[in-house]
């Protein structure tokens, strides 16, 4: 069985997600096809889903413009795996704090944009992660801060006592960038542990 993915590519790190998909899949033996989506129609057909970093306010035009917006909803609300990262946990989140994003509501978390500081304030920091072995090198670039996290939200990381990567049924965010690194275990765990189960 092929494993069919979809990454909203409107912006962010596309081709380095796709990678990181393809690697995840092959650690499980599995075969996956990756789709790029920019316009509806593409949505549907995906078994998981990827909304990639960015700005978080283009994003967010782009998908409700575009008609992808709903689709995602109706993904996630499927049951169906998302990961969303950086600024696409930003747009997945239930309030963006920002009236020029048209939050998704699919992460019942708060979010503060550009937290951890601007671009030269970006670092990279080992992770303790619910749910794997060994730290993960996570990449945070003008991140977001998790400034409130709701009921039914898993929390699967913190950096300085902030939370970093959560679940919300099948949907994992974080507010770094995952795909920034050889390492694809968030990726398995956002997907291929969630297809799994």
């Amino acid at each position: 069985m092929t494993l069919t993915a979809g990454v909203v590519a409107v912006q962010g790190d596309v081709s380095e997600h796709a990678d990181a998909i393809e690697r995840a899949a092959a650690a499980y033996g599995e075969d996956s096809e990756v789709h790029e989506i920019r316009t509806a129609g593409t949505v549907p057909d995906c078994d998981v889903l990827l909304l990639p970093g960015g700005e978080s306010t283009t994003i967010s035009r782009q998908l409700q413009r575009e008609g992808i917006a709903e689709e995602i909803v109706d993904h996630v609300d499927a049951g169906k795996p998302l990961l969303a990262t950086c600024a696409g946990l930003i747009v997945a989140s239930a309030d963006a704090q920002d009236d020029r994003v048209d939050a998704l509501n699919l992460v019942d978390v708060t979010v503060e944009r550009n937290a951890f500081g601007r671009q030269k304030d970006s670092f990279e920091a080992p992770l303790d992660v619910t749910g794997l072995d060994e730290p993960f090198p996570a990449v945070f670039i003008r991140a977001p801060v998790i400034a409130e996290v709701y009921e039914d939200v898993e929390v699967l990381a913190e950096w300085d006592g902030q939370p970093v990567a959560v679940r919300d049924g099948p949907v994992v965010g974080t507010s770094f960038h995952p795909e920034l690194t050889e390492d694809s275990r968030i990726h398995d765990l956002a997907f291929f542990e969630s297809v799994e189960a």
